[in-house]
């Protein structure tokens, strides 16, 4: 049976500018969806009714966009309702730009990847206009390019890393003698080959992230413990000439990391390594713009079904214009204040990539001069989920070490050569007389 409605689209309107516009919508190829402030589909252009499943009889008017519109990720994950950011774009009065994601193509199974966009309309009925397109060719474009960067930053980290190997030898006083000018050089070029090196392991880790090789490995973990014990790591720093100072749970500054008693258990499914990376992005990137005297304050706290992780800063802070384009791949903010710092414009579009990866999502809010706020949200598994996701993961440790050991134990053993058959003993002399009885007739 189908979801869509047996109704004829509705006519187009007499007034001259509103038919050349339906006549436009009509040429394009994407599909473009006009939903009133209930989620009811008034309008859909015929590149809409194609890619969604439907037909001339059985059009998408009348009927909710959530059962034209069905999404799920780029990884094939359906979407809880929660974190579908269609559904959130609709239900918040929120843009929606470009988002990727599959669309379901009816009954039939198909999957198209698509963009999706969501813009308000600003009439009296409130309506949202939703767009996507096939990008399909895009990401193909897009693939060819991802393996000659793939291909290139492998190829181009061993000669980077020799470089930077033999800088090191010449900066080692043990291996090699030089004057302090020398050094200052030497010292230049190795920081130059180690920012290189970074630049070529980001690249790979993006073109990892996008098409899809890297996937993540889902463990059960308590989240305010294990995201503390990540941005403990970074201490040394924090406290490297009194930079800056470093608050996890509190956003007033009287409860220190080292004294803090953490009240609140929040669960979550994550992967450990993409976490890791997400923190070590987040505050380095924290530490690098906050200037000497600063705070960073660090927190983790459940937020209905979601976990809700924090890195909040009193740097130079984002402005309006840069935080659209934050996320985006080589996008680094130009102006007096971050131009003289480094980095390669990967750091957070990864951090992104990882965060979506798991079913999460990650915004800031900040103001130029003000500081900056990162959320990263995941999804929360309760304190009985966990508990059974830890028994089977337990389990399957288990079972792995006593396979390892077994098959460690075969290599160990000695190889015991088969056994040859027993053979009657025999010499030269019983052979002779044999051949003696054969001349005499059997007789000695």
């Amino acid at each position: 049976m189908s979801i869509f409605s047996r109704k004829q689209a509705p006519a187009p309107s007499n007034n001259g500018g509103s038919a050349l516009s339906e006549l436009a919508l009509n040429s394009i190829n994407d599909g473009v969806i006009i939903a009133d402030a209930n989620g009811t589909v008034r309008f859909a252009n015929p590149a809409a009714s194609r890619m969604v499943g439907a037909n001339a009889l059985l059009n998408p008017i009348g009927v909710s966009y959530r059962n034209v519109l069905q999404l799920e990720s780029k990884e094939g994950r359906a979407f809880s309702e929660q974190e579908n950011p269609l559904i959130v774009a609709m239900n918040t009065y929120r843009p929606l730009d470009a988002f990727r994601c599959s669309l379901i193509v009816g009954n039939t199974g198909k999957r198209i990847p698509v963009a999706v966009s969501v813009v308000n309309a600003n009439d009296a009925a409130r309506s949202r206009i939703i767009t996507f397109r096939n990008i399909a060719k895009e990401l193909e474009e897009e693939g060819a390019q991802t393996e000659f960067i793939s291909t290139a930053s492998h190829e181009m980290r061993t000669p980077v890393a020799s470089i930077e190997g033999y800088l090191s030898l010449a900066l080692n006083p043990q291996t090699a003698t030089i004057d302090n000018r020398a050094k200052g050089y030497l010292d230049a070029a190795h920081a130059a080959a180690k920012h290189l090196g970074k630049l070529f392991q980001d690249l790979l880790d993006v073109t990892k992230a996008d098409d899809g090789r890297v996937k993540p490995n889902f463990v059960p973990v308590e989240m305010v413990t294990t995201v503390q014990n990540m941005a403990n790591n970074y201490n040394a720093q924090f406290n490297k000439d009194g930079k800056v100072h470093y608050t996890f749970g509190s956003s007033d500054g009287r409860l220190m990391a080292t004294d803090l008693k953490v009240a609140q258990v929040v669960y979550a499914s994550v992967d450990l390594n993409f976490l890791q990376e997400i923190m070590d992005n987040l505050m380095e990137n924290a530490i690098k713009y906050t200037p000497a005297g600063g705070s960073i304050w660090v927190s983790v706290r459940g937020d209905g079904d979601r976990v809700l992780i924090n890195v909040t800063d009193t740097g130079i802070g984002i402005s309006a214009d840069d935080i659209q384009h934050i996320f985006q791949k080589f996008y680094r903010a130009d102006n007096s204040d971050t131009r003289e710092i480094g980095g390669t414009g990967l750091g957070l579009y990864l951090t992104k990539s990882r965060v979506e990866a798991m079913g999460g999502k990650i915004w800031v809010e900040s103001g130029f001069g003000e500081g900056s706020t990162f959320f990263v949200s995941l999804p929360r598994i309760s304190t009985e989920e966990y508990n059974k996701r830890l028994f089977v993961l337990k389990n399957q440790q288990q079972f792995a070490a006593a396979q390892a050991a077994r098959r460690a134990q075969l290599r160990a053993a000695p190889v015991t050569p088969a056994a040859r058959p027993a053979m009657r003993p025999t010499t030269m002399q019983p052979m002779m007389r044999t051949n003696q009885q054969v001349k005499n007739g059997g007789k000695i």
